[in-house]
């Protein structure tokens, strides 16, 4: 044998016994001892309160993970860039994280403007693009090997939503404030949809600049119209702002949020104010007063971690992240995307301690969820008033 045909034939069995170590050293982000995860959050710009949570949600469930020996021995590793809810800067984070950091997939980016501008990079790139805080339909449909969501689609929630509000509450007059762009007129889709099932027009709708506080001609002009519902495409802030405005002018006419305004910094900001509002939640918010066992371990770990209490947001970090370990680790030890893909086609999970639905994926539907409940600030705490709506 040749000196050259004897390295190969070594080199051969050296690959060989390596097993998936060689698979994995091809795939980004895959090594010997570590996964690497990529998300893009908005840290310092008007979502930032939604954005902190869910990153430490995130943290704390691959903490976890880490703490009871990773995924096959591999470590996960999270890498945040943030957007500032900016579509340029969200394009600049996700090319730095594909080219320079090389991470195996994105997990839950955050904002619709900012998955619209960079959900096309990632894909190109070839990495999974997993469970976006944006329920658009263009998240998850048409099916793609490597689009996943976990999140019902605003269009399709808000109908349903809708139709069940004016439906048991005999609206008469709907209206709706959006915020102007991709998240808003998607919500207006649903709104619509659900109204000329009950054969009503949308009365109004007006919106608002991304970012915007003041909004009182939003709301003078909706009162102008008469309006007995309100249907709000806003997110925290923006629904603080909106309700105190209405409340502030002597305006008590019943509004719902969309799950984007779900949360429990609406309440806390918003105060007496924001009392009554309705909202869409796809779980329970995890408050720490009857709270079952494993919830309130769970809280009182989040709180240990860092230094505030969770909010549904947090729980929503953790529970994507529960489903990438979960895939990571029914994908096997010779991790690749294409196995990863796989085992996201065939995941199932029932419901959770923190009262999520449950998540169901197949190789002709990459949606795990299609479904929201209707949920009402009383006596400044979020109360779940139905089930899952169809």
């Amino acid at each position: 044998m040749t000196p050259i045909r004897r390295f190969l034939a070594v080199l051969g069995l050296a690959i060989a016994g390596a097993g998936g170590t060689v698979a994995a050293a091809e795939t980004p982000g895959v090594s010997r001892n570590e996964i690497l995860v990529g998300s893009i959050q908005d840290l310092s710009g008007p979502i930032a309160l939604l954005g902190a949570p869910v990153r430490d949600g995130m943290l704390l469930r691959f903490e976890d993970a880490n703490a009871a020996g990773g995924v096959h021995g591999r470590k996960l590793r999270l890498v945040v860039e943030d957007s500032g809810y900016d579509p340029k800067k969200g394009v600049l984070a996700a090319r730095k994280l594909i080219q320079r950091d090389k991470v195996f997939a994105f997990l839950a980016d955050l904002g619709t403007p900012v998955v619209m501008a960079t959900m096309p990079i990632v894909i190109e790139a070839g990495r999974p693009h997993l469970f976006p805080f944006s329920p658009h339909e263009s998240t998850y449909s048409p099916v793609h090997p490597l689009k996943f969501q976990m999140f019902a689609p605003y269009q399709d929630y808000m109908e349903a939503a809708t139709r069940n509000m004016v439906q048991t509450r005999g609206y008469k007059k709907t209206c709706l404030l959006y915020q102007d762009d991709d998240y808003g007129l998607e919500v207006m889709k649903g709104v619509e949809a659900g109204l000329a099932k009950l054969k009503q027009p949308l009365v109004e709708k007006t919106s608002y600049k991304r970012g915007a506080t003041d909004l009182s001609s939003q709301v003078a002009r909706l009162r102008a119209a008469d309006c007995d519902f309100v249907v709000l495409a806003t997110v925290v802030r923006e629904t603080v702002a909106a309700v105190s405005e209405a409340r502030k002018i002597g305006w008590n006419v019943d509004m719902l949020v969309t799950a984007s305004g779900y949360s429990s910094q609406t309440h806390e900001l918003g105060g007496k104010a924001v009392e009554g509002l309705y909202g869409v939640s796809v779980l329970p918010h995890p408050y720490e007063e009857g709270a079952n066992r494993q919830l309130a371990d769970w809280i009182k770990r989040y709180r240990e971690r860092f230094g505030t209490a969770p909010n549904v947001w947090s729980a929503m970090g953790y529970s994507v992240a529960d489903l990438f370990v979960k895939a990571a680790d029914k994908a096997g030890p010779d991790l690749t995307v294409e196995r990863f893909t796989a085992a996201m086609e065939s995941l199932h999970t029932p419901r959770d301690f923190f009262g999520s639905p449950e998540y169901r994926f197949s190789r002709e539907d990459h949606l795990g969820n299609r479904f929201g409940r209707i949920a009402q600030i009383q006596n400044g705490r979020w109360v779940i008033l139905t089930d899952y709506l169809k």
